[in-house]
């Protein structure tokens, strides 16, 4: 079934990959907040609300987005802190929280948070800190969300586009092909799964 589908962070390094493999089969439509056809301010509530209530229904919603501070635990400001709580962290819960309502019967969330969530390395007691929240916010909301809405959410570990860049920082690491990261995105949309954390490190 061709499903319409909103995908925030669309123009990333994982999004870019996620909107070419998707787009064969559905309808694609991206938002973020400097680049998408949509314009979205994942860490303002009210930006959530309007773009929902200003576009057609969506059957599925895909969150590759979200700010967070690396820096050194001894410096790191509970500013800091709250950026990636209040973007990354309740910009996805509360994209959840408002799109149940606008979203198709039996649509789906797809979250994304990251390896930092169970493997940190130095610097990311921010990052790891909201991935776990995130992680457990998904387990926790689908015992009370309604009309056979389905959340999970897809931890990437570190993927072969941002090797280059970030692979420094990950030694040792298993590099993750782009084509299994955008296939996984597809899976969770397209299947059933329903809570699931779906940790893609190998």
């Amino acid at each position: 079934m061709k499903m319409r589908i909103l995908i925030i962070g669309g123009e990333g390094t994982i999004g870019k990959k996620v909107v070419s493999f998707l787009s064969k089969n559905h309808s694609i439509i991206t938002a973020g907040r400097k680049n998408g056809e949509i314009y979205l301010d994942l860490s303002n509530k009210d930006s959530i609300k309007q773009l929902f209530e200003n576009n057609i229904k969506f059957d599925a919603v895909i969150s590759i987005a979200g700010q967070v501070i690396w820096a050194p635990f001894s410096d790191i400001s509970q500013d800091d802190f709250y950026i990636g709580i209040k973007n990354k962290m309740m910009g996805q819960v509360n994209l959840v929280q408002i799109g149940q309502n606008y979203i198709t019967s039996g649509g789906s969330f797809t979250l994304t948070t990251g390896i930092l969530a169970d493997e940190p390395v130095e610097m990311t007691t921010g990052a790891a800190l909201v991935n776990g929240a995130i992680h457990s916010f998904v387990k926790a909301v689908i015992l009370e969300i309604k009309n056979n809405i389905r959340v999970n959410v897809i931890s990437p570990g570190l993927v072969k586009d941002s090797e280059e860049k970030y692979g420094h920082l990950f030694p040792g690491y298993n590099i993750i092909p782009m084509e299994k990261l955008a296939e996984t995105y597809s899976e969770i949309v397209e299947g059933d799964q329903n809570g699931q954390v779906i940790r893609l490190y190998d």
